[in-house]
């Protein structure tokens, strides 16, 4: 009962318009299920063994996000069924996630990952390295990937503030990117950015998905990891 009114109160705080992925990771497929049953159908996972043996026990119609680090040598385990790669961070990412669909004859939706945030472990294009890539062109010939927008995290800091112009500096790169390349495209559409955290700052600056754990499923139980 409890994920069913957690999903309903986080739901009533999101404007129309922004989608909520669910963090299951390190969380068991009973929970899993709970928030499917309660409607739920994104759920974002940042490892890929472990969302591998998940979708093999779970509905086939869950829209499964990886929202890990993309490792290129793990590609191949999640093209079978993966809707959408946020972390990508690469030109070579893309390639690799272009070559294992087009394997499994798929279609995968790519997020570019940008730095947005002040510390060093974050992964990600800068948005220096972003606009190098998307200039040279050469993404446009992956035919099994779209490219659907921009994912980010903030600084993990109380200094609302500062999470503040993180969020509102991805929402710029995001309208900067749309209008010079992706201006006759409607799948570059989604920002994804904010956590349990943070999200309600995230949808302030223009975040249209947020990416929520804790506060759905509570504290996360790493006794699950493999």
């Amino acid at each position: 009962m409890e994920i069913k009114d957690n999903l309903s109160r986080i739901s009533a705080t999101l404007p129309a318009g922004v989608t909520l992925a669910a963090v299951s990771k390190t969380h068991p497929a009973e929970m899993i299920q709970e928030a499917y049953d309660a409607g739920q159908r994104i759920f974002a996972e940042n490892k890929v063994q472990e969302m591998t043996a998940k979708s093999k026990v779970l509905p086939q119609d869950i829209e499964w996000h990886f929202i890990g680090h993309v490792q290129r040598n793990k590609i191949h385990l999640m093209a079978p069924y993966v809707s959408v790669i946020q972390g990508v961070g690469s030109f070579e990412a893309l390639a690799e996630i272009d070559r294992q669909a087009a394997r499994f004859n798929r279609h995968i939706t790519c997020y570019l990952q940008l730095h947005i945030a002040q510390e060093e472990t974050k992964f990600g294009f800068t948005p220096d390295e972003c606009r190098a890539m998307l200039e040279k062109g050469e993404w446009r010939q992956l035919k099994n990937i779209t490219i659907g927008g921009v994912m980010g995290m903030a600084t993990n800091t109380d200094n609302e503030q500062q999470v503040s112009g993180e969020f509102s500096y991805l929402k710029k790169c995001f309208d900067e990117f749309k209008e010079r390349y992706f201006n006759d495209s409607e799948d570059f559409r989604t920002i994804s950015a904010g956590m349990s955290g943070d999200y309600e700052l995230a949808v302030r600056a223009g975040s249209n998905m947020v990416r929520i754990g804790s506060s759905i499923f509570g504290a996360r139980d790493y006794s699950n990891q493999h």
